[in-house]
Formats: C-alpha cells, sequence, structure tokens
C-alpha cells in the first residue's frame, strides 16, 4: 500500500487578486483551495486549477526558451559543468511532475522574494504572472 503525500497548494503565497492583495489557501476537506476575496464574498478555487494554469503556461515558456532558461539556471547557482547541466535539463523536461510532486517551500520563498507573483481574477483565472528578470551584460 502506498501512502499519498498531502495535497498541497503548489504555488501558496505567491497568488494575488487583481487589486494586488494575497490570497489565502485553506482546505475543503483534504483539498486545498485558493481563498479570492469577491467584496465580502470569499470564492473558493480548487488550487489544482489555478496551479495548473501556472504550471501549464510556465512549461510552454520554458519549452519555447530551454536553452536559455537552462543557461539562467546554471549562471544562478554558479556552476556550469556538463552533470549540472544535464541535471538542469532533466529538471526542465519533467515541468510536468510539478503538479504531482509538489513544490519545496524554501523553492517557493526564493520565488517570492524573487518577485514572482501569480495574478488571478475572482473566478480564478490566470491574469499575468509576474515573473522575477535577471538583466544580463549586452555584448560589448
Amino acid at each position: 500500500m502506498t501512502q499519498s503525500h498531502p495535497k498541497r497548494a503548489l504555488f501558496a503565497n505567491l497568488v494575488y487578486d487583481e487589486g494586488g492583495n494575497p490570497v489565502e489557501t485553506t482546505f475543503i476537506g483534504q483539498d486545498p483551495y485558493y481563498v479570492i476575496l469577491d467584496g465580502d464574498f470569499r470564492r473558493h478555487v480548487a488550487a489544482e486549477e489555478i496551479d495548473s494554469q501556472v504550471v501549464h503556461w510556465l512549461t510552454e515558456q520554458i519549452s519555447a526558451n530551454k536553452e536559455m532558461v537552462s543557461e539562467g539556471v546554471m549562471n544562478f547557482i554558479g556552476k556550469d559543468d556538463l552533470f549540472t547541466k544535464a541535471m538542469v535539463d532533466s529538471s526542465i523536461n519533467r515541468m510536468d511532475e510539478l503538479m504531482n510532486q509538489g513544490m519545496p517551500d524554501d523553492a517557493r520563498m526564493m520565488l517570492g522574494m524573487m518577485g514572482f507573483k501569480v495574478i488571478v481574477n475572482y473566478h480564478g483565472e490566470l491574469v499575468k504572472l509576474d515573473m522575477p528578470a535577471q538583466e544580463y551584460p549586452d555584448d560589448e
């Protein structure tokens, strides 16, 4: 018998409403929900609905810019060797597994510190992603 990990909101503390207010997370039974305020009404949107929109968008963007992302990650961690590249490329190829495996708390915290924000409307539809920007020096 396999023990399943408790489900969690993948982007907890990184989701905001269109007014810039942080969105709470809660559980209904064992399922995580984001709670989006709509006036005095608290709309509960299944975390999986919002998380899957974000993961899908990120997967598309990363796939379209795979080499640049791989290079950026290696620069960020300060390693530029064949084994690190293989590890980073493998992680990029398995982005879709993020929904099942979850995200470590320290990774979520780092994303938040870097300015990553998920902006949703009160229906839980992805409106915008604020992504951390890294400026690269111009070639001279």
